[in-house]
């Protein structure tokens, strides 16, 4: 039976690993982030930004941080880099409530550009101290299939320093134990302005969720 795990909650205490498939372990983890201070981030930022999905999942994405809508609405790739996700997610033939979506790092890191908020690179210390709660994650969701979004979503999933370049089109195992896919951000997308290389973008990224999708089904026989 599936339990889905919120995005917000209160604050409590800090938890073991939850056990593969318990939900309700991830919702009291999630409550337990909306406290997190492991690193400075939470002074700038609105709220946590905890995953959210199915408990246990098929396939687990891993963004790198929420963006400006995400830090307001306290959901994960609800913006514009949401909007790109969902439509590749269909065209790849995956439902978006089936999959367990969350960021390597939950508090949006930022920079004033006039009245904008503008996205800034979490640091290698800020994705450290995030790994902590997408361990947990991780665990509990029990993903057949981990997704990595970007670069810094490669960063807590694997023990060697590595590119998209260099891993994207293949699978490889993450320091979790579990097949992993790398490709680009969907963000990286949204910045296109060229139609035609927006949309061989797209393709691409739609390629590499079918081969998440594909990689599923031959691990659970699908």
């Amino acid at each position: 039976m599936s339990d889905a795990v919120p995005g917000t909650g209160g604050t409590g205490p800090a938890h073991p690993v939850p056990g593969p498939g318990d939900g309700r372990a991830l919702r009291v983890v999630a409550e337990s982030a909306e406290g997190c201070t492991r690193c400075d981030l939470y002074r700038d930022a609105t709220q946590v930004v905890f995953g959210e999905g199915p408990v246990p999942a098929p396939i687990m994405l891993v963004g790198e941080q929420p963006g400006d809508q995400e830090d307001k609405a306290g959901h994960p790739f609800v913006g514009p880099a949401g909007r790109i996700l969902d439509e590749a997610l269909a065209e790849a033939g995956i439902d978006r409530t089936t999959v367990y979506v969350t960021n390597a790092v939950k508090h949006f890191k930022w920079e004033p550009r006039g009245k904008r908020r503008i996205h800034k690179t979490p640091g290698a210390s800020e994705v450290a101290a995030c790994t902590y709660w997408l361990d947990r994650e991780v665990a509990a969701v029990a993903p057949a299939v981990l997704v990595a979004l970007g670069a810094t979503a490669i960063k807590p999933l694997f023990e060697k320093r590595s590119t998209i370049g260099a891993l994207r089109g293949t699978v490889q195992e993450s320091r979790y134990g579990v097949a992993t896919v790398v490709t680009v951000h969907p963000s990286a997308i949204v910045r296109i302005r060229e139609a035609d290389e927006r949309r061989a973008a797209l393709d691409a990224l739609v390629a590499d969720l079918r081969l998440a999708a594909t990689t599923v089904a031959e691990r659970t026989g699908a």
